[in-house]
């Protein structure tokens, strides 16, 4: 799988970090539970990188990322969000988070703020590191008719393929 260079935002939020900017993380963080890009607060941070007369869904899917990286700025430059999940699996919680991703991967954009909060908290409380670029990418692909379903296919694929070599598949296992 080929690694995405990191997006020019994520650079810029992860400076933030690095420079321990707390006061701009709180701001950021403010976005949380909000519809991308109505809470003033953020907009220092984010229209400055913002690219020029940016369509709707683009300038929201800024403000989501922006509010949560704030929340949970651990970051990895591999995987995406099915892989991330996967690796918050443990004994105990497979059915609950498969319950949770598959609402996840059927949300509208309308709900995914909301649903992406939960899941970047539990990935939080799980210090499961998020691939925030591909995130953001993959965002802003997340409504279009083709490349929607590319994302989520490829969120699956990270969540329920290819878990284990130990595993037999199917029609190995069976007699023929």
């Amino acid at each position: 799988m080929s690694e995405k260079k990191e997006h020019y935002f994520i650079t810029y939020l992860k400076s933030l970090v690095e420079k321990d900017d707390r006061g701009a993380l709180a701001s950021l963080r403010r976005g949380l539970g909000q519809p991308p890009g109505i809470t003033p607060e953020m907009y220092r941070y984010v229209i400055p990188y913002l690219p020029e007369n940016p369509p709707k869904w683009q300038e929201q899917s800024f403000y989501l990322i922006a509010a949560l990286f704030a929340s949970h700025p651990k970051s990895t430059n591999k995987g995406n969000l099915g892989n991330h999940l996967a690796n918050a699996r443990t004994e105990g919680n497979e059915q609950a988070l498969e319950r949770r991703f598959t609402a996840l991967l059927s949300a509208h954009p309308d709900d995914l703020p909301d649903y992406l909060r939960q899941t970047i908290s539990l990935l939080k409380s799980k210090e499961v590191p998020v691939n925030w670029s591909e995130l953001l990418y993959n965002l802003q692909s997340w409504s279009h008719p083709k490349y929607g379903d590319v994302v989520r296919k490829k969120w699956a694929i990270g969540f329920w393929g290819y878990r284990s070599s130990e595993k037999e598949k199917p029609s190995e296992n069976s007699e023929g």
